[in-house]
């Protein structure tokens, strides 16, 4: 990243300095290990990172959010911060993060996109200088060339100069649900035209490296989180959607949930044939499979932990070649090099473009045209190569919503249509970690980074429990999870990093959030810890990731508050647990994110608690159509891509009903 132009007073900037500086500070080590003493020594300055979160600001926010973080400058700088001690740095930052919320929140922010650049940020050669000090190897390979792994999806380019173009069916979004809908509908003879707000990037475009993958193939550029601070917000924004960069989990939806939802008026869900003609189908195109699913360190240590504990489990399916190699597949979350995962981009777009669907990439819907109760195509924002937006108007008889569950009901927002249910019922289910240490490297980095699960408490609260899974370890990622008593102390967590497995839990919330707009006309998304099953749920998941580490064998363990609950082999483990069920799950005191969003333009009978109907076409418009999770009536408690797909692929039929015909 370049600096752009500056956007706060050279006071603030400074304020911003020593703030970047106690987050990850300059700590003289006691070491004979030269690249240990530079790294204690190395401070967030050294690598310009105030500078490069000033830059984001640039990009990224309006002037009322620079502003806040602007009086948050100067509230520091009034108790005297910048000339203080990095001790008393600290104290400040505590004392702050205990009397206001909102400071609170932005001290979270600022400590996250600290650690994020400290850990993350690439030099020239495609190195952080922090990582041999963290054991981290950094990437394994470099990207294909661009012959090797060429672009075979037809995407247009549109001139500045022109302002419309048509099409049968316009998919917006292009993702689980949307690739699907635009195979299907392509397939049947329509002519489709896919608008995706994010880029076409494949193979010759991944790289391994954290920020680079966040900032080009995630929605917000992985910096997208609930307006309270309450979760982290992880979803794709690429052609391709969350397929191109999630950890392949291939679930089928269970039959209870299959059954609720058809209660809520979605027909013949409970069919056999629902899953001969629409999941069978998507597992097959897909490629969903066991063969080459291998368990890495870290879930050898969580099927140990299961198996002591006497858990049921299971290796997932995954959407993966069987020449799947699993030396990479650790990076699969910064997309996939090798090619062998199995994305909307490999499969179903790739049929939509074989079928002649086209693609318009860095285009942004803002609203959909009406015209006597039916839909007349799209009004967009499209961004040009050099950075340029000109607008783009897409006539179209249909039009399918399918850019996510967030941008999807915003999207209905901004256009005045779908109901009073428009944005409600969102569904996130929110996900915990545990690291545990081991006195064997794990080196979390290795291997599938994801390839088992549990279900042992899936339904512990009448229907709603949490997956047991794990994930990957990255250090950008992973660090501002970790918790920051002092700056120094965070440093020596790192150091840990190859010793580290993380577990976590993927809930079925219980509750719901919502999706608003702002002045804007941007989303917010609100989703709290307000229910109380939810709120059992998280304290409960704690104590199980605990014990789960605890019988795997870890020697030491700490959860994912932003103040340390720590547990050494010797120590008292009841307390520990009793710390854990004590402490506070407010926003931004414990990490929790979310990788599966759904439920907020559900699908259902009623029209006032539902935007769409069964069939998923809306309530209130003809030709408008719901085609990614946010047609949901609940949440499934399990990895939606399957869902979503098949959910999709039944919608496509209503689309256009030759597409279900023949070899489907």
């Amino acid at each position: 990243m370049g600096v752009s132009s500056a956007v706060i007073t050279d006071t603030r900037r400074a304020t911003l300095e020593a703030l970047c500086d106690t987050f990850a500070p300059s700590v003289d080590a006691d070491s004979g290990d030269p690249v240990e003493r530079e790294f204690m020594a190395r401070a967030a300055s050294d690598l310009g990172v105030a500078a490069q979160i000033e830059d984001l600001m640039a990009d990224a926010m309006v002037p009322d959010e620079i502003e806040a973080i602007g009086g948050l400058l100067d509230a520091l700088a009034a108790e005297g911060f910048d000339d203080a001690s990095v001790e008393e740095r600290t104290a400040i930052v505590h004392a702050f993060r205990d009397q206001d919320p909102e400071a609170k929140l932005g001290l979270h922010r600022l400590k996250a996109l600290t650690l994020l650049f400290f850990y993350g940020l690439p030099d020239e050669q495609g190195r952080n200088p922090n990582w041999e000090a963290i054991g981290y190897p950094g990437p394994k390979s470099p990207p294909p060339r661009a012959d090797a792994a060429p672009k075979t999806i037809e995407v247009l380019a549109p001139s500045p100069e022109t302002s419309t173009l048509s099409c049968d069916v316009c998919v917006v979004g292009s993702g689980a649900g949307g690739g699907v809908i635009a195979a299907e509908c392509a397939k049947a003879g329509k002519d489709v035209l896919v608008l995706e707000m994010g880029a076409y990037r494949n193979e010759q475009d991944f790289k391994q490296l954290e920020i680079p993958g966040y900032f080009e193939l995630y929605y917000g550029g992985g910096l997208a989180a609930t307006e309270s601070g309450s979760l982290a917000i992880m979803a794709g924004s690429t052609l391709g959607g969350g397929t191109v960069v999630n950890y392949m989990n291939c679930v089928r939806t269970p039959a209870e949930i299959l059954a609720e939802w058809e209660s809520h008026g979605l027909e013949g869900l409970s069919d056999p044939s629902f899953v001969s003609d629409h999941m069978d189908v998507v597992m097959e195109r897909i490629g969903a499979n066991t063969e080459a699913t291998r368990q890495n360190n870290t879930h050898q240590r969580l099927l140990a932990g299961c198996d002591a504990l006497g858990y049921e489990h299971r290796p997932i399916w995954r959407n993966a070649s069987l020449d799947d190699d699993p030396e990479f597949c650790g990076y699969c979350a910064l997309g996939c090099q090798q090619g062998c995962k199995r994305s909307a981009m490999k499969t179903w777009l790739q049929d939509a473009s074989n079928s002649g669907a086209r693609a318009v990439v860095g285009c942004h819907a803002d609203r959909i045209l009406v015209d006597d109760g039916r839909t007349t195509g799209v009004e967009a924002t499209l961004t040009h190569a050099d950075g340029s937006t000109s607008r783009l108007t897409v006539e179209a008889a249909d039009v399918v919503v399918a850019c996510g569950s967030i941008e999807s009901p915003a999207l209905l927002l901004r256009s005045g249509i779908g109901g009073p249910a428009v944005g409600k019922n969102l569904r996130l289910h929110p996900a915990f970690g545990m690291a545990g240490v081991y006195e064997e490297p794990v080196e979390g980095w290795n291997g599938q980074i994801q390839s088992a699960l549990s279900d042992h408490f899936a339904h512990i609260e009448n229907g709603h429990g949490f997956l047991i899974e794990a994930v990957g370890v990255f250090p950008a990622y992973v660090s501002p999870a970790f918790p920051w008593e002092t700056g120094e102390r965070h440093k020596r967590i790192m150091q840990t990093l190859p010793w580290i497995a993380p577990f976590i839990t993927v809930a079925r919330d219980h509750g719901s959030g919502e999706v608003a707009l702002d002045d804007l006309g941007r989303p917010l998304t609100r989703w709290d810890f307000d229910d109380e099953v939810d709120s059992r749920l998280a304290v409960r998941a704690h104590v199980e990731l605990a014990r789960l580490h605890r019988a795997a064998g870890a020697t030491e363990l700490f959860s994912f508050h932003a103040r340390e609950r720590r547990w050494r082999q010797g120590e008292d483990f009841d307390a520990f647990v009793a710390a854990l069920e004590e402490a506070s799950y407010a926003p931004n005191d414990v990490s929790c994110f979310t990788a599966h969003q759904m439920g907020s333009c559900r699908m259902g009978a009623d029209p006032e608690t539902s935007v769409a109907d069964g069939r998923g076409e809306l309530h209130d418009v003809r030709g408008v159509w719901i085609g990614d999770a946010s047609a949901f009536p609940t949440a499934p408690g399990v990895n939606p891509m399957v869902s979503i797909m098949a959910l999709a692929h039944r919608t496509a039929g209503e689309i256009a009903p030759a597409s279900l015909k023949g070899d489907g």
